[in-house]
């Protein structure tokens, strides 16, 4: 035990602390001010520093930069991750009892789970940020393209029917402990579909544990955006065309 917690603590304290201070990074607030005389888009539309407030309230340009940078943040923060754990792997003094790719994912998860943490609370921001869609959607493509794939789902088949973003976002979030169960208990775990070795089931529990708190954490953040669902105030895409 002492060697896994020598082998494994430090590599996940590392990869938590970097991925969230990248994920800090609000790429919302950043391109609003150069797009937008230096104003804090935190203060214009619904005050949320995401990129579907940006497109509202600055413009195209500022929303395709916001767009790209938030999902890259979520995918560079996840390949470190698993990177630094499959080196971790090949380097461990202790053996290992699972298969390495399971502990590979393992770190793509505190990666991911620490950069969307990172983006709702930023550091440099005053822990002020977004809700984190984005950022936890680069985190699920890149962790289980599987899992994306049913998420991604959910989300195009509500957007594309009501063009809410924040209604096929709740949705999405639902979905993701759901589509984790299915694939990583029928498929991963029953169907041994892993090519590096067979699936625990505690990999299945935990990895569904993390999506279902994630899940929650975004709906959560969407509490207000409930509200005006309820009430039918809820606004649908719309996009300023100033940029």
């Amino acid at each position: 035990m002492f060697s896994y917690l020598r082998d494994f603590a430090l590599p996940s304290v590392l990869v938590a602390l970097v991925s969230y201070l990248l994920g800090s990074i609000s790429s919302s607030i950043i391109f609003t001010k150069a797009f937008d005389n230096n104003l804090d888009i935190r203060t214009m539309g619904s005050g949320n520093a995401g990129a579907t407030n940006v497109l509202r309230s600055v413009g195209v340009k500022a929303a395709i930069f916001t767009f790209i940078f938030d999902f890259a943040k979520g995918a560079v923060s996840v390949m470190i991750g698993r990177a630094v754990f499959q080196y971790v792997c090949t380097q461990a003094a202790a053996p290992l009892i699972v298969n390495p790719h399971v502990v590979a994912q393992y770190g793509a998860y505190i990666a991911g789970v620490a950069c969307v943490f990172g983006h709702i609370y930023p550091l440099y921001f005053g822990f002020k940020g977004g809700k984190g869609v984005l950022t936890s959607a680069a985190m699920i493509a890149l962790i289980d393209w599987r899992v994306f794939l049913i998420v991604i789902g959910v989300f195009l088949a509500l957007f594309l029917t009501t063009k809410i973003v924040s209604l096929s976002s709740i949705c999405a979030a639902a979905a993701f402990p759901v589509a984790t169960f299915i694939i990583t208990f029928f498929i991963d775990f029953r169907g041994s579909q892993v090519s590096a070795g067979p699936v625990p089931i505690s990999y299945v529990w935990v990895t569904t544990a993390i999506a279902f708190c994630m899940g929650f954490v975004l709906i959560y953040k969407h509490r207000t955006n409930i509200e005006r669902i309820k009430n039918g105030t809820e606004k649908k895409i719309t996009i300023n065309h100033r940029t």
